[in-house]
């Protein structure tokens, strides 16, 4: 991140956090507006307030210091149980509608603009192809969107930047070089990439988890695994490897062992770290893409108005409509000419796909990758059409977060799209499962160790408690008891028996793993109260 020389770095990065935090909490005031909008917009008008530095956006930081830990938040929550059922949809999303997407956008901008080459046509679909995780996956859980919908975009969110950056890089090799990639060989490239990220990913992933086995101080631990997204991408890097699909690999294999293995205390205090460092990465990231707007604008002195408003529309038209027009085939073909697929994944609703499908909002991966190319070829020439390429990925950025974004939870109230209930329901059957296992449990000890009534009944009733309270069934009411401490085991047996009850009911997918990570910090606060009480 370059700034002013006048100006301190540190100062700066203090400047930016304390703006950030303001226009979040105007965000949420505003409540109406997606908070991504208000965060660019924000950003693009303090960029023109005099006095404030000048801040430019170091591609390389965007790359090492906010996609790993982004992609590694995310995976770890990411349900396998969802991901698995889903992955037919968030394969031809994240890897057939980004090639779609290049090509269209590629195409389209040539047909248009003929002047511009279609290699650096093809570029920059291939650096806007992406939509951005971050956008989507905050408009879709603050409207309360259906758990399919949810799923399948957090599920295309963790593979499409991989694939995303896999052309671009191909089709900047192809602009350098000037040679023809052959599609054959850009599959080829594209397979080692992401086979080697992701055999590389889930190695380390293992391995950081038998590291952690080790660590008992909170503190340490959540220092760890903010470092481990962070490792894990430079290592797979500097094997030339795909650092995302890399990272996306670890947080997988993290969010099916940690739980696991960690103690209370570690779980809670990391899951209060990750959701500040979460919120700061994510505002910053939207605040320095609006931070660019004056840079980019100024880049544009050498070519025509007409120019630079014809491929501006042609390229943010063509990266929102590829998406809607592959939506539909991509839901009902599959399920149409396969007839076993259909019967364990019934036809969508078609808002549902409508839905999903106006959901492809542009972000700082497609800004930073823009950023990234280089200022000069081989030969020393400048690098044909930089400035407008980058104008034209901020076009589509923000073209698509205030059309698409800004639009999206109208259009949810329009067609009248809501949460289908399942997850709640969901988590409601497992807390019932849980309390169930946590009275067999208690009944179990107390039998062993011959523990009067008086010592059993005030764990007991507790459980009932809870039990009434999900069954609407009436409790017995029993008399509290005066022994203290076996009434400290009894309910320390009952949270063990609860935490191994949802271990296996997400081991036979029972259970997705948000219910998983939802009910386990229940018990985890259970534990902690039992502690400190």
């Amino acid at each position: 991140m370059a700034i002013s020389p006048c100006v301190h770095p540190v100062e700066t990065v203090l400047t930016l956090l304390v703006l950030t935090t303001l226009l979040a909490l105007f965000a949420r005031k505003l409540g109406a507006v997606p908070t991504p909008i208000t965060m660019v917009v924000g950003g693009g008008l303090i960029a023109f307030v005099p006095g404030l530095p000048h801040v430019t956006l170091d591609p390389q930081i965007v790359f090492l210091l906010f996609l790993p830990p982004l992609l590694y938040a995310a995976a770890y929550f990411t349900s396998r149980r969802d991901f698995k059922h889903n992955l037919t949809s968030i394969s031809l999303l994240a890897i057939g509608l980004v090639l779609a997407t290049t090509a269209a956008v590629g195409y389209t901008l040539h047909y248009f603009v003929p002047s511009i080459p279609l290699t650096l046509c093809f570029l920059l679909g291939a650096i806007v192809s992406p939509p951005d995780a971050v956008a989507a996956s905050a408009i879709a859980h603050r409207m309360h969107l259906p758990r399919p919908i949810v799923s399948i975009l957090e599920g295309e969110s963790l593979v499409n930047d991989a694939t995303g950056l896999v052309l671009y890089k191909l089709a900047l090799a192809a602009v350098l070089s000037g040679a023809h990639v052959t599609f054959a060989s850009a599959s080829l490239d594209f397979l080692k990439l992401a086979a080697g990220g992701l055999v590389l990913g889930t190695a380390l992933g293992f391995l950081f988890v038998r590291i952690q086995r080790f660590f008992e101080d909170p503190v340490l631990a959540t220092t760890a695994s903010l470092l481990i997204s962070f490792g894990t991408y430079i290592v797979a890097e500097h094997l030339h490897l795909s650092g995302v699909l890399a990272v996306v690999a670890a947080g997988l294999v993290q969010g099916r062992c940690f739980p696991l293995i960690g103690t209370s205390e570690i779980r809670l205090h990391a899951t209060n770290v990750w959701r500040t460092v979460i919120f700061l990465l994510e505002a910053l990231a939207f605040v320095l893409i609006g931070l660019q707007l004056p840079e980019v604008v100024t880049a544009l002195r050498e070519y025509p108005t007409a120019l630079i408003v014809k491929a501006a529309l042609a390229a943010t038209g063509a990266a929102i409509l590829v998406r809607l027009v592959w939506m539909f085939p991509g839901a009902y073909l599959p399920r149409f000419l396969f007839p076993r697929f259909r019967k364990t994944h019934p036809y969508p609703p078609a808002t549902w796909v409508l839905i999903t499908g106006w959901s492809g909002m542009r972000g700082v991966v497609s800004l930073a990758a823009a950023l990234a190319l280089p200022l000069t070829l081989p030969s020393g020439e400048p690098f044909p059409a930089r400035s407008l390429l980058i104008f034209l990925t901020f076009c589509v950025i923000l073209g698509t977060l205030v059309i698409q974004g800004g639009t999206l939870p109208l259009l949810i109230r329009l067609l009248e799209v809501a949460d289908d209930g399942s997850l709640q329901e969901e988590q409601k059957e497992a807390r019932l499962a849980l309390t169930e296992a946590a009275l067999v449990r208690v009944d179990t000890v107390a039998e062993e160790k011959m523990l009067g009534g008086h010592q059993v009944h005030p764990v007991r009733n507790e459980l009932m408690l809870r039990l009434r309270a999900l069954t609407r069934v009436e409790a017995v009411s029993t008399p509290a008891s005066k022994d203290a401490r076996m009434t400290l085991l009894l309910k320390r047996e009952a949270i063990e028996a609860q935490r191994t009850e949802l271990a296996r009911m997400r081991r036979s997918e029972t259970i997705g793993d948000e219910t998983f990570h939802a009910l386990q910090q229940e018990l985890d606060i259970d534990e902690m109260r039992l502690r400190r009480g």
